[in-house]
């Protein structure tokens, strides 16, 4: 069974399945467990019944559980896309942090778990060759289904520890933006600009639900300061400042 050679503990989950197409590991995929306590998550994530799984888990003390084999596929994206890729469980690790979410309060991710986590993402990184631009929230693969790990989750901290792709984001501010119903060589020049980081959207000129619920995961991760679906001065210049640093 491959793996970290971090300390951890082993508790196999059924929910697995061997990877498809033969691409290699590409994308490291962080996700929010939305449950009470990561006892609790890991019975869930261990249940043949909840047909879901992760690589690992990370509770909120920084502890380590390992349920699927790295070379196994865990079910943990569910229906996704990145780059045009739509299997994502086939191309990616990953890990559960335990947070109880948004619907039971969502409390800041300590300092010491998030310590942990970057620990073992950089060991899964430098192991598998992932690129820092394909760490990645399960709300990037997953707009609008998907809101995890939040806003609340310090990329900018992770990004200092080693871990992921990261510009300090344009403060939030006055003048020109995009919203839902406009449209446009504006919406298309966004629409591609998101299109060519990774997110699934076609440029299509028409600012509907499917670019209001893009920009939300984009702000989600890289603007946090106002999540709202709303393309403004701050999220544009955000998403140049991400793009020139490719």
């Amino acid at each position: 069974m491959t793996g970290t050679s971090l300390p951890h503990r082993f508790i196999p989950s059924p929910n697995i399945n061997d990877r498809r197409g033969g691409e290699p590991i590409s994308i490291l995929l962080l996700h929010y467990t939305g449950m009470s306590d990561a006892a609790r998550a890991c019975d869930w994530l261990c249940n043949p019944q909840s047909e879901v799984s992760c690589h690992y888990l990370v509770d909120e003390h920084g502890a380590i559980t390992q349920m699927v084999a790295e070379e196994q596929r865990a079910w943990h994206a569910g229906l996704s896309s990145w780059h045009g890729r739509e299997d994502i469980n086939s191309i990616s690790i990953g890990i559960e942090i335990h947070n109880p979410g948004h619907t039971l309060g969502y409390p800041d991710f300590p300092r010491h778990q998030l310590e942990h986590v970057a620990a073992l993402c950089c060991d899964i990184t430098r192991r598998h060759a992932i690129a820092p631009r394909h760490v990645l929230a399960h709300s990037d693969v997953a707009p609008g289904r998907k809101i995890d790990p939040g806003e609340k989750f310090d990329w900018a901290l992770l990004h200092k520890l080693g871990v992921g792709h990261h510009v300090a984001p344009e403060p939030v501010g006055g003048g020109t933006f995009l919203q839902l119903g406009d449209a446009g060589d504006p919406v298309t020049a966004l629409q591609g600009m998101l299109k060519l980081y990774g997110y699934g959207i076609e440029a299509t000129g028409q600012y509907d639900q499917r670019t209001k619920l893009v920009v939300e995961a984009f702000q989600r991760h890289f603007r946090p300061a106002r999540v709202d679906g709303v393309a403004d001065v701050s999220t544009v210049a955000t998403l140049h400042k991400l793009l020139r640093a490719l």
